[in-house]
C-alpha cells in the first residue's frame, strides 16, 4: 500500500500530476467538531493525553476533507513536560512552561530515556490511527525542533522575538548548549517511538528559526535537524523525513543535503516561484499558500492556489499552508482550496 500513498511518493521524489494535499494545524479550532471534542476532553492537554479524542480530532478532517495525510494531534510542548518542566496552558493566552534559565533548572531535567511513560499515550493515539485511518491515508508524526521547544523552555511562554532565548545563549553559552543537547536527544527518542508506533512520516516543526542568523542557525537550527534526521534514519531505514524551518529565507537552500530531510517545508514569506527556483532543486517541498487564504476565501484564494501549484508543479511537491490554520479560518474555504488543488 505504501507504494500507492500519495504523499510517500512525492516524498521520494516523485513528480504527481496532482500534489498531495493536507494542512497545517488541520485538526483545531476552525472546525466545530473539534470543538465538540475539546469540550468533552475539558482542557487543552487532557485532549493531547487522551488517545481515543486525539485519534477522533486527528480523523476528523480526514473524513471532512480527505487529506492525503493526518497529522497526530499533539503539542510541541508536551516533550519538555515529559523531561520535567511543569506545563499548562492559559485559555485565550497559550501555554506557560517553567523556566529553565539556570543550571538548577536544568539539573531538575530528566533524560530522554524517561519521557515514554508521560508520552505512552500519544504513541496509542497513533496506533488507534493505524486502525482507523483510510488505507490511502498517510500518518504523519511530528515534534517541536530544539531551539524552538528551547525558545518556550526559557521564557516560560511564547514571545514575540525569543528575546530570552538569545539573551541566554549570548549569557551563559554553555548552559544553552546542554538544554539544546538534552532536546535533541529528547526528540529523536520521541519522534524515534512514533515511528515504532506506526507514524509513517515525521516532521520536525522549528517555528522560531526565522529569528536565528548566520552561524547562529547553522549550529542551532541546521544543526539538530541533521542529527535528529541522521539518527531517525539509521534507527529506521527509509523513513522519510520532513523539516519546516519557518521563516528561514535564505537558509532554506540547501538544507535538505545538508540536513538528510527528504522535504524541505517553507513559509509564506518566500515566493512559490522563488522555492522552485532555489530549494525544489534539492528535493521535495511543501508549501506555501498563506494562512490568510482559508480566512478570506473568494477568487484570491483559487488564484493564490493555482499560482502555488503551477509554480511547484515540475517537481516533488506537498500542497500545504505556508504555516498553521487559524481558529477564524471558515471550513467552506478549505473545501474550496481542496478542490481547486485536485482540480474539482
Amino acid at each position: 500500500m505504501a507504494e500507492t500513498k500519495t504523499i510517500l511518493r512525492a516524498l521520494a521524489g516523485e513528480t504527481l500530476p496532482t500534489p498531495p494535499i493536507w494542512m497545517m494545524r488541520q485538526a483545531g479550532r476552525y472546525l466545530p467538531e473539534y470543538r465538540a471534542a475539546r469540550a468533552e476532553a475539558g482542557d487543552f492537554l487532557s485532549l493531547c493525553y487522551n488517545p481515543e479524542l486525539a485519534a477522533e480530532v486527528t480523523l476528523q478532517p480526514i473524513r471532512r476533507y480527505g487529506f492525503d495525510a493526518a497529522i497526530l494531534f499533539a503539542d510541541i510542548l508536551l516533550l519538555p513536560q515529559a523531561l520535567g518542566a511543569d506545563l499548562w496552558f492559559v485559555t485565550g493566552e497559550g501555554p506557560r512552561l517553567s523556566t529553565v534559565t539556570t543550571q538548577a533548572d536544568f539539573d531538575k531535567l530528566g533524560r530522554g530515556e524517561m519521557i515514554h511513560d508521560t508520552l505512552n499515550p500519544i504513541y496509542e493515539t497513533i496506533r488507534i490511527l493505524r486502525r482507523e485511518l483510510p488505507q490511502e491515508t498517510t500518518l504523519i508524526g511530528f515534534a517541536g525542533a530544539p531551539w524552538t521547544v528551547a525558545t518556550y523552555m526559557i521564557a516560560g511562554r511564547g514571545t514575540p522575538d525569543q528575546g530570552p532565548a538569545h539573551a541566554l545563549k549570548a549569557e551563559n553559552r554553555a548552559l544553552f548548549d546542554a538544554l539544546m543537547e538534552r532536546l535533541t536527544e529528547g526528540t529523536i527518542d520521541y519522534l524515534s517511538a512514533q515511528i515504532e508506533a506506526g507514524a509513517e512520516v515525521v516532521k520536525i516543526f522549528d517555528s522560531w528559526a526565522g529569528s536565528l542568523n548566520g552561524e547562529d542557525f547553522r549550529r542551532y537550527a541546521l544543526e539538530p535537524a541533521k542529527q535528529i534526521t541522521q539518527e531517525l534514519k539509521r534507527r529506521h531505514p527509509g523513513i522519510p523525513v520532513i523539516a519546516f524551518p519557518r521563516q528561514a529565507g535564505g537558509g532554506y537552500i540547501g538544507f535538505h543535503e545538508a540536513t538528510g530531510a527528504d522535504c524541505v517545508a517553507v513559509d509564506d514569506s518566500v515566493s512559490p516561484e522563488w522555492v522552485a527556483k532555489h530549494v525544489q532543486p534539492g528535493g521535495c517541498v511543501q508549501g506555501n499558500l498563506a494562512s490568510k487564504h482559508m480566512v478570506t476565501g473568494g477568487q484570491a484564494l483559487v488564484d493564490e492556489t493555482r499560482r502555488v501549484v503551477e509554480a511547484l508543479s515540475n517537481g516533488p511537491h506537498i500542497f500545504n499552508l505556508g504555516h498553521g490554520i487559524t481558529p477564524d479560518a471558515d471550513p467552506e474555504n478549505v473545501k474550496l482550496m481542496v478542490e481547486t488543488v485536485r482540480g474539482a
